[in-house]
């Protein structure tokens, strides 16, 4: 049986592709444990620096697979399987050390935005649109919104957690949802720029970068400073940081740039 989600590495770059179109890159149990396999692989690699989330078709990911997710009327039997299999994805993806940017080859619903918005980058063809749609099937976007809400402004997440309403791809950079919306024929070349700024920082402190974007604005102004005060002198003693500013004196890149 062949894998739902493929793998690729390329300059540092691994590149994880859902690979499901007959049901729009649904979430199904066999390909949520394609896609942990192939995040652990990227994860565990020391030749990936970066990791670059897309998708085959018109559709990015349409959301769990409701097929796997109903009870049997005959039976009783059912215990919605994918909602046991994805937190561990998003949880992989929000805590990676490595940055990750989602290229959105179309549309995205549901689930798939958990997707979204668990990487640290997001960039979609200005053709795509989205949906949270959870509640017109009576459900919720439950496990997704930890990942969501730390992106939408307050006001948009509401309106569209209620309404189930489609929004566009600029609706979607405009709340927080994309990092950015671009002309498809500029898909890939803008991925490519991030790809290639982002090989430009060194590993260990992009890593630190990421959680602390995501962990101070939690603390307290003085309680920040003093954190802070100790992480700057620690980066400027450590290894990498010397070799950074070692490059930068003797006008080279350092030795972490592919």
């Amino acid at each position: 049986m062949s894998s739902l989600v493929h793998k690729e590495l390329d300059g540092g770059i691994a590149t994880i592709t859902l690979d499901s179109p007959p049901n729009r890159n649904a979430l199904s149990v066999r390909l949520l444990g394609d896609l942990e396999a192939r995040l652990n692989w990227a994860l565990a690699e020391p030749e990936v620096r970066l990791i670059v989330l897309t998708g085959t078709g018109p559709v990015f990911c349409s959301g769990a697979d409701l097929k796997e997710q109903r009870i049997e009327p005959a039976t009783g039997a059912g215990d919605a399987p994918v909602t046991a299999s994805f937190p561990e994805i998003l949880g992989l993806i929000w805590e990676s050390p490595k940055p990750v940017i989602c290229r959105l080859n179309g549309t995205a619903r549901a689930g798939g935005l958990g997707l979204v918005a668990a990487c640290d980058f997001a960039i979609a063809p200005d053709t795509a649109s989205f949906a949270f749609t959870e509640v017109r099937l009576g459900v919720v976007p439950a496990m997704i919104s930890v990942p969501v809400l730390r992106r939408l402004e307050p006001r948009a997440a509401a309106e569209y957690f209620l309404t189930g309403e489609v929004f566009d791809a600029a609706r979607a950079a405009e709340i927080g949802l994309l990092t950015r919306a671009v002309p498809g024929d500029r898909l890939d070349a803008e991925v490519a720029r991030y790809a290639e700024m982002l090989l430009k920082g060194g590993p260990e402190a992009l890593a630190i970068t990421k959680r602390m974007v995501r962990d101070i604005p939690q603390v307290s102004f003085e309680e920040g400073l003093r954190q802070m005060t100790a992480l700057s002198a620690q980066r400027f003693t450590s290894e990498e940081g010397q070799e950074g500013i070692a490059a930068f004196v003797d006008k080279r890149p350092p030795k972490w740039v592919p």
